[in-house]
């Protein structure tokens, strides 16, 4: 965008706004649809799924279930296109897996953790990517364990907490470097900000960093692609954006940080999936901001002893809109048409908005 005059910038439109009667905790948009499930809490701390049709200037609720337990959060990563089935996790700390064309009985059901699945990332489910189909949760508990939707006996990877005595709550995951049928790895943060990223071919943590505020928000640019960047959202308006490129042997990665214009929490991170460089946060304040990031002339460098060392690019503000007094708890792009997206906020309401012009960067 550097370089644009200001009419050519995007800008955050809201398309449709619907209020209701739950706590939404999570929207997912169902993919090559113009549908979208929202999860979430009846008043009666029941679990509410429901999933809504675009039509025309419409928002058409076509199901709703309700089920024992509320819903935190949902994936559609590990199922494939022809299927589409979404894998929740609840606040009884059960993962599981649902046909939304017979949702009576879950297809997959374990108690993955002890209380609330805090996030769930899936992998390996689309048409496009590698490997096995598999979900990733992490809980209050502190433990992150990933599952193979083909098996519910036990998960094929855990990462317990090493001092029982100090527990962290872990509050976010993503799957990423998912480029090959044996390459996958898990980000986790925690709330003491800890970032740790497991590799899950060598069953062990690969790199670890703080980041000094409660980590809410994971995102890598692209799950089924070697390694580029990733990104972290944080409290106190704290973002932070490494170069996945380059992992030097002391340093780690190279990394930028920055901060909302507010001194919001950023709840949420995701980027454009028809443009990586482009990325959506989510904020306490009821905002959303668009950026873009900026590569590096230089990617990598040589340190004094000839290793590889990363070089942090920039981020550019694209855009920001206010669309409520309360936080967007979620936020998800369209899979399928560029711009489209829907989030949910703690005013009991969803939206579906759209980002013009980004075809003009």
């Amino acid at each position: 965008m550097a370089g644009l005059d200001t009419q050519n910038r995007p800008q955050i439109l809201e398309h449709l706004c619907k209020s209701l009667t739950v706590t939404i905790y999570d929207t997912k948009w169902i993919p090559s649809s113009a549908r979208f499930v929202a999860l979430g809490s009846y008043a009666r701390n029941t679990g509410c799924l429901q999933v809504y049709e675009l039509d025309g200037s419409e928002l058409k609720l076509i199901k709703e279930i309700e089920k024992p337990s509320s819903f935190k959060c949902g994936t559609f990563g590990a199922s494939s296109l022809v299927e589409r089935r979404i894998a929740t996790g609840n606040f009884g700390g059960q993962l599981q897996i649902w046909d939304l064309e017979n949702p009576a009985k879950p297809v997959f059901d374990v108690q993955a953790h002890a209380s609330i699945v805090n996030a769930v990332d899936g992998c390996g489910g689309q048409a496009k990517g590698y490997g096995a189909p598999e979900l990733v949760t992490c809980g209050r508990d502190g433990c992150v364990r990933v599952w193979d939707v083909r098996q519910q006996d036990a998960p094929v990877a855990a990462f317990e907490p090493a001092d029982s005595g100090n527990i962290r709550d872990c509050w976010c995951v993503a799957f990423g470097n998912s480029f090959n049928d044996e390459e996958r790895c898990v980000l986790a943060g925690y709330d003491n900000g800890d970032v740790k990223m497991f590799d899950l071919r060598m069953n062990k943590i690969r790199w670890e960093s703080n980041v000094k505020n409660g980590v809410c928000a994971l995102s890598f640019d692209r799950k089924d692609i070697e390694m580029n960047k990733f990104a972290v959202g944080c409290l106190e308006a704290q973002f932070h954006v490494f170069e996945g490129r380059t992992q030097h042997p002391k340093k780690g990665y190279a990394s930028l940080s920055d901060k909302v214009t507010t001194g919001a929490t950023v709840w949420n991170i995701c980027h454009l999936p028809q443009n990586r460089e482009v990325s959506m946060l989510g904020a306490g304040d009821g905002s959303l901001y668009l950026y873009k990031y900026h590569y590096p002339d230089q990617r990598k460098v040589k340190d004094h002893e000839g290793h590889d060392l990363g070089v942090a690019g920039t981020v550019e503000l694209l855009a920001t809109c206010n669309f409520s007094t309360q936080p967007i708890a979620s936020f998800d792009w369209s899979p399928d048409k560029e711009g489209l997206f829907v989030c949910g906020s703690f005013d009991q309401c969803i939206r579906v908005g759209v980002v013009t012009k980004l075809n003009k960067m």
